[in-house]
């Protein structure tokens, strides 16, 4: 899939390598991370327009600091860029959408289809994802049940991610949905140290960050995104939260007449996501989801994993 910039992206995602500070979270993670896919010779067209526009861009990584003192962060998180460096990039396109998710865990049956339908349609290599259905033993033998959490970048309304990027790459594109504009992205992995979930990883060809975007190439032909379209269980919802006829808004309406409570994961973390749960897999799972400068990880199917519950 060849890879354009959003819709809904504007002039502010330019390269400004002032901002730029030293990270050496870029180094570890490049040198560490799961290269059993770069070295086919044929990586595909993603990860082909990544290199080529990563080549002269990861160059700047190292480039010089801010004067210490020069600009005040406003914001708590070291990490964070000032907010006249992302306030901009914070903004939605005014297009009258809201995009949202729903997950339903107490329909998911752990088939990894959503998965593997974003790892088909972005080119996600070896050892990374984009999303991943991460799964918990509960119970003790012989009442015992298996928990499904669906998992993905929650699209949060105030992204720390955003806040973090150095090199304005990261910004809100169509309805609201956090995207990556390849043609800035540094590499620096800021995004990824600061992500509440684990929801970022960096690309070990072309050292840049990937995450979901919420298939907008496919929400501009009018196609749901591919794992919302591929769930044979009916588990995943997305759609304009704006709008009361949308797959989303009707399914966290049925849930709210039937009494079902949702909720949203890590909340406290006041980055208002956009995703919606439903069943006890949130707090079941909640401890097993990545966090601040994790990402998701193959670690999360070891066959292993039963032992930590000797009594399942």
């Amino acid at each position: 899939m060849t890879r354009k910039k959003p819709s809904g992206q504007g002039e502010n995602s330019s390269f400004d390598s002032e901002s730029l500070n030293s990270n050496p979270a870029a180094v570890s993670r490049t040198k560490t991370g799961d290269t059993s896919d770069s070295q086919s010779g044929n990586g595909g067209s993603r990860r082909d327009f990544l290199k080529k526009s990563s080549a002269g861009l990861v160059v700047l990584g190292a480039a010089s600091q801010f004067a210490e003192g020069s600009e005040k962060n406003t914001d708590d998180n070291p990490l964070f860029q000032p907010e006249e460096r992302w306030k901009d990039r914070m903004k939605a396109p005014e297009d009258g959408k809201k995009y949202g998710w729903f997950v339903d865990t107490r329909r998911c049956f752990g088939c990894h289809g959503c998965e593997v339908s974003c790892k088909a349609e972005n080119d996600v290599p070896l050892g990374n994802y984009i999303r991943q259905t991460i799964y918990k033993d509960v119970g003790d033998y012989p009442k015992v049940s298996r928990l499904f959490m669906p998992m993905a970048c929650q699209h949060c309304e105030d992204a720390p991610c955003i806040k973090a990027c150095p090199c304005g790459a990261l910004q809100k594109g169509a309805g609201g949905s956090v995207v990556i504009d390849y043609n800035s992205c540094c590499g620096h992995a800021t995004c990824a140290e600061v992500c509440p979930y684990g929801a970022i990883y960096i690309d070990p060809v072309a050292n840049q960050a990937v995450k979901c975007h919420n298939c907008y190439h496919r929400i501009e032909d009018d196609m749901e995104p591919a794992c919302a379209n591929t769930c044979p269980a009916d588990a995943i919802y997305f759609g304009d939260l704006n709008d009361e006829n949308s797959k989303v808004s009707m399914a966290l309406k049925e849930a709210e007449e039937n009494g079902v409570g949702t909720t949203q994961l890590r909340a406290e973390k006041g980055t208002k996501p956009r995703m919606w749960f439903a069943g006890d897999a949130p707090v079941e799972v909640e401890e097993r989801i990545p966090k601040e400068g994790e990402s998701y990880s193959p670690d999360a199917y070891n066959i292993y994993n039963w032992k930590e519950n000797p009594n399942a």
